[in-house]
């Protein structure tokens, strides 16, 4: 990922550097269980605990281009750096593993890394939004429905609403991340033919992960299809916040506003302009992780116990995916945050239809009088084009038709026009979000 939506602690996870650290960090932990069970002379083990180091990344892709392997570039770099006294250890690296033992249980640890930076900003982006529910919890506005003025809501339920798809992503991630929070060490075709089971199962312990309980080469990838497809969806859920503040960005509704900062400038020709640029970013960069998520369920099917079409698919899209899911967390928060809230515009919006968002209010004040569910829908519409016609108030009109006002009282009719009756149930809604 470009450095422009890389923020460092996610960059550094997923550095050359810091990649080859975690395979001598596997290396390291097999070499050791494997003496435990005396396989290897624990003399070696240690001295390759003591002396070995993760080696240059220039190094290893210099030796790759003449074995063309990159685990063993690695670890042939890693023995060439062994001092004099280590050297005769240096035969036992690598010993009873294949690449992929080293690679899927390395990029298991990765991911772990990468997650607990994931986990953090799921929860910035939950207190967020619960913090500004509960700011506007009470601040009536208009609800849309096909972009079409609804019935009454209010902003608080908006934020809400959007507190609860977050945390059911945070649910989401966890089982996600538990799904690739595994290794292997199971050999070529996942048969232990030179280790056992147990010996993974303690090397899987020293790096807190869970060994797969069956595996081919490879760990399946349908767990990292199901991670990605999580990540999309949580993506996606960002975009659905920002798009939403896209929306009521815009001049003719000017209900919220991004943030627009000290010396901030939102067009080169145009200096009025405060165009919500952070939101349209989210939106756009959601595009991407979700084709990544494409690309992860189009790893799943491999050739028998493995081939590499999967490899280098991968070496883009899980640095990618975590990368920008980090960003857009960040930048969703932040543009909570610091949103721009105009409840009086929202008043003035709420009022723009002179009432006609109680209509279904007073239509069931009919039937309730025993009118047929038809022929008050008919009477109330009748009333309604009279308001999108004329300009007119609804209730006004409301009193003024003869069939109307013989089944309903002036005070029927205003407690049917009333938003405090539409908004009555709001404490209710978020004693069930936020219990």
């Amino acid at each position: 990922m470009i450095a422009r939506y890389t923020r460092p602690a996610m960059g550094r996870i997923w550095t050359d550097e810091n990649r080859l650290a975690k395979w001598l960090e596997v290396e390291l932990a097999a070499c050791e269980a494997v003496a435990a069970s005396g396989q290897v002379p624990a003399e070696a083990a240690k001295q390759l605990r003591a002396h070995a180091r993760p080696p240059a990344p220039a190094r290893v892709a210099e030796i790759e281009q003449q074995v063309r392997h990159d685990v063993i570039a690695f670890t042939m770099a890693v023995v060439e750096k062994l001092p004099p006294e280590a050297a005769a250890a240096g035969r036992y690296l690598h010993f009873g593993l294949t690449s992929s033992d080293v690679l899927d249980t390395a990029q298991a640890v990765l991911l772990a890394e990468a997650n607990a930076l994931l986990r953090a900003g799921l929860e910035r982006l939950a207190a967020a939004l619960k913090n500004r529910a509960h700011e506007f919890k009470d601040t009536p506005m208009i609800g849309r429905t096909h972009g079409v003025h609804a019935e009454p809501t209010t902003f608080g339920l908006k934020l809400a609403n959007w507190f609860s798809e977050i945390q059911r992503n945070r649910e989401r991630f966890e089982r996600a991340a538990d799904e690739v929070r595994v290794g292997k060490i199971s050999g070529a075709v996942g048969t232990f033919a030179h280790l056992t089971p147990d010996i993974e199962k303690k090397i899987c312990q020293r790096l807190s992960l869970e060994p797969a309980a069956v595996s081919s080469q490879i760990v399946q990838r349908d767990r990292y299809a199901y991670y990605l497809a999580t990540l999309a969806v949580v993506a996606t859920s960002l975009e659905k916040i920002a798009l939403e503040i896209r929306h009521l960005h815009r001049t003719e509704v000017r209900e919220v506003e991004e943030h627009f900062g000290r010396g901030q400038r939102g067009s080169s020709a145009m200096p009025h302009k405060r165009n919500p640029i952070v939101a349209e970013q989210i939106c756009g960069l959601a595009r991407l992780v979700r084709a990544n998520a494409q690309a992860a369920l189009e790893n799943v099917p491999l050739w028998h116990e493995r081939d590499i079409s999967h490899s280098s698919v991968e070496r883009v899209i899980l640095p990618d995916s975590t990368i920008l899911l980090d960003y857009l967390l960040d930048k969703t928060a932040a543009l909570l945050e610091q949103m721009r809230v105009y409840p009086e515009r929202m008043r003035e919006n709420l009022e723009l239809t002179r009432g006609l968002i109680y209509s279904e209010s007073l239509l069931l004040a009919l039937i309730q009088k025993g009118v047929a569910r038809e022929e008050a829908y008919a009477w109330v519409q009748e009333a309604a084009a009279k308001v999108w016609e004329s300009n007119q108030d609804f209730k006004q009109t409301v009193l003024a038709h003869s069939r109307i006002k013989e089944k309903l009282s002036a005070q029927e009719i205003a407690a049917a026009c009333d938003l405090r009756h539409a908004l009555r149930h709001v404490d209710d809604i978020f004693k069930r979000v936020f219990a």
